[in-house]
C-alpha cells in the first residue's frame, strides 16, 4: 500500500492507496479498505481515481462526491 499524503495541506479522509491494472484499492482514516474495479465502478471513474491518488491530491473530494460502487468481498 502506498503512502497517500493530499499536496493541498488539508487533512484527508485516505491514507493509502494500491494501483493495479483494472482497480484501485484505497484505504480511509479509519483502515478500512474498499477496491473499486472498472466492473464495480467504471474504467473512466477509476483511471480518474489513479490519476487523483498519483498525483496526491482531490482523491477523497472524488469518492464523497460521486460515491464510486466497490466490490465486495
Amino acid at each position: 500500500m502506498q503512502r497517500y499524503s493530499s499536496r493541498s495541506g488539508k487533512p484527508s479522509g485516505v491514507i493509502g492507496f494500491e494501483i493495479g491494472n483494472n482497480f484501485i484499492t484505497v484505504q480511509f482514516t479509519n483502515f478500512k479498505t474498499y477496491t473499486y474495479t472498472y466492473r464495480s465502478a467504471g474504467m473512466s471513474t477509476v483511471e480518474t481515481m489513479k490519476n487523483l491518488a498519483l498525483a496526491q491530491q482531490g482523491l477523497s473530494t472524488f469518492i464523497a462526491q460521486h460515491d464510486p460502487k466497490f466490490e465486495h468481498s
